[in-house]
């Protein structure tokens, strides 16, 4: 300015200059700072008209009150030392409108002719309002951005540049590396010297110049932790960031550690390995099914017995090997263990490879594998040769099958001795004697049970028992078991009874089971004096009968075993109650023949429930 003035342009030449300017220029003169000159640029900045030419700066422009602009510029007047101003802060109204703005800005002092004397002040000025808010802006996002990785639950770290500068690192990845702070500014290699020999260096130099996101799963990384190299496993990602001109600039990692994950499965891994060693191992069948249902595992028991390969669905499996009688029956026992989430047993034949048309009999046994919610994950299975057991079982039928007819004929002779025996005693007075020989009947009578049971066992199991299917009146045949039993015992058989009327069925089998159930019912209730039987008819037109006593009761584990065949109850009291353990098995199966079922309700110390139903008209 003072170069502008030692010329011979006068003052207003000057301030018709700066007004015809392509910057925002002013002229402030005397000590109260009169606008002398302001061109349209600098007014545009004030948010002014050209009206506040000739006015002083703080009247033109009062909103600058308070901020520390007049100071400087009076300053500059006094001192006559020039003032630069950049991206300041300024606060005018524009528009009606009170706005924050930011300037770049010189204010230079304006001297008189001799140079002696500071008369005014230049203002040069230049809006950088745009650009400072863009910068504040941007600066908040790094700001936010750096807060988020800080703040995440992931390993989360930024590498800059081609030599990988750690520009962030929040605390799960510093504790991931098992390093501190201070290595943020470090090129990675150098903060974790363990990396080299392993490709994670070359990998992220590849996506900074490919600019192509890198991920991988479970991936293993050796990591030097409190002075030890450890091994660790983690899903990761390498994601380019770029810059304005769409250049990868950075790289954002993210990682999630899944060593635990990873080291479970490798676990579960080796378990099943060790399982399907130990399965192939043993001489019995084993079989798994997925989540679905659906097998996915046999052992090698399985593939040398039946020379299969592959993994048949059951069904497809199950109509290859299965004899032909057996195939409904054994889906149908799957489909049901399936619907109720229960374990099955089953005796089945399976084709033998070795031997054509021949076939060996297996137990199957399977069990639902649940898991903490109660909800089925798999089912695991086994099927157990059989065959020389089934065998032996046969003979044993056989055996005493034989010896049971056998026996009837003597038994049969000796039960007309001794009753012929009692009643020539009787005849002669001597009751003594003649009570020992009716004695002898009751135990002949008692044998002649157990050979009846050992029978009907015998003809069921070879399925040869019939039911000789009638119409009876079955409250008739109820008043007459009770009748007959009550003749035999001191305990009070009370009845509870619905008018049932006739049923189909064999009168004799379910006799037979009434009686069965009473006589259980007696022995098992010594210390008590009755006996509860109720009869009545269902919704579903089933006849139900039940027993109740009020004895030693059944323990629950053993419940659902009492309808085995030989299966007795053990216990302090087993001697006190002889018997074969047939009776119970016998009933079962004439009630099952008969289309119905039975069970048992029971508390120890306090009785048993025993129950049969059975449909009114049953078409066998």
């Amino acid at each position: 300015m003072k170069k502008f003035l030692k010329t011979d342009i006068s003052h207003e030449s000057l301030a018709q200059l700066l007004i015809q300017a392509p910057v925002a220029l002013s002229m402030l003169m005397g000590e109260e700072l009169v606008i002398q000159a302001a061109n349209p640029q600098i007014l545009e900045l004030w948010g002014k008209s050209p009206n506040v030419i000739g006015k002083k700066i703080i009247d033109a422009i009062p909103e600058l009150e308070g901020q520390p602009f007049i100071g400087i510029l009076l300053n500059v007047l006094k001192t006559g030392v020039a003032y630069k101003g950049y991206k300041e802060k300024a606060y005018l109204v524009r528009n009606g409108k009170t706005e924050e703005c930011y300037f770049d800005f010189v204010y230079s002092p304006i001297y008189n002719d001799e140079e002696t004397e500071v008369i005014g002040v230049s203002i040069v000025a230049t809006e950088s309002t745009e650009q400072v808010l863009s910068e504040i802006k941007l600066q908040e996002t790094e700001v936010k951005f750096e807060n988020l990785i800080k703040q995440s639950d992931y390993s989360v770290a930024v590498y800059k540049g081609e030599n990988l500068i750690i520009d962030i690192a929040n605390d799960k990845m510093l504790e991931t590396w098992g390093k501190s702070a201070d290595v943020i500014g470090k090129k990675l290699e150098e903060a974790l010297p363990e990396l080299e020999g392993q490709p994670f260096i070359e990998i992220l130099k590849n996506v900074l110049r490919t600019g192509k996101t890198y991920s991988a799963s479970e991936d293993k990384v050796m990591l030097e932790i409190n002075g030890k190299l450890e091994t660790f496993y983690y899903n990761f990602s390498y994601k380019p960031l770029f810059n304005s001109k769409n250049e990868a600039y950075a790289i954002l990692n993210v990682a999630v550690n899944v060593t635990d994950l990873v080291l479970a499965k490798q676990k579960v891994a080796e378990n099943e390995a060790r399982f399907r060693n130990l399965t192939d191992s043993i001489p019995t069948i084993v079989w798994t099914t997925d989540q679905d249902n659906n097998i996915n595992y046999y052992n090698k028991r399985w593939y040398d017995f039946t020379g299969f390969e592959g993994v048949d669905s059951r069904e497809s499996a199950s109509r290859k090997i299965l004899h032909p009688d057996d195939v409904e029956r054994a889906i149908n026992v799957w489909t049901e263990s399936q619907k109720n989430d229960t374990p099955y047993e089953i005796e089945y034949r399976f084709r033998d490879k070795s031997k054509p048309d021949s076939y060996k009999w297996f137990l199957g046994r399977a069990v639902p594998v649940k898991n903490e919610e109660g909800i089925t994950t798999q089912w695991i299975g086994t099927c157990t040769d059989i065959d020389e057991f089934k065998q032996f079982q046969q003979q044993k039928d056989n055996f005493l099958g034989i010896a049971s007819h056998e026996l009837k004929t003597p038994l049969t002779s000796l039960k007309l001795y001794s009753q012929f025996l009692e009643k020539n005693l009787r005849k002669q007075d001597d009751h003594k004697n003649a009570d020992v020989a009716q004695k002898m009947d009751d135990q002949i009578n008692k044998l002649t049970s157990l050979i009846n049971d050992l029978l009907d066992v015998t003809k069921m199991q070879n399925g040869k028992i019939l039911l000789n299917t009638i119409k009876f009146d079955f409250d008739e045949l109820v008043d007459e078991v009770i009748a007959e039993q009550q003749m035999s015992t001191s305990h009070r058989i009370y009845l509870e009874n619905e008018r049932i009327g006739n049923i189909y069925g064999d009168k004799n089998r379910i006799s037979q089971v009434m009686t069965n159930l009473i006589s259980n019912a007696i022995k098992y209730s010594p210390d008590s004096d009755k006996i509860q039987i109720t009869t009545k008819l269902t919704e579903q037109d089933y006849v139900h009968f039940s027993v109740r006593d009020f004895g030693i009761g059944i323990p629950e584990d053993k419940q659902d075993r009492v309808f085995e065949q030989y299966y007795r109850v053990s216990g302090s009291k087993e001697h006190t109650f002889p018997g074969l353990g047939l009776g119970l098995y016998i009933s079962s199966e004439i009630i099952k023949r008969s289309g119905g079922r039975i069970f048992v309700n029971s508390v120890e110390g306090k009785g048993s429930d025993f129950c049969f139903e059975i449909p009114q008209n049953y078409n066998h």
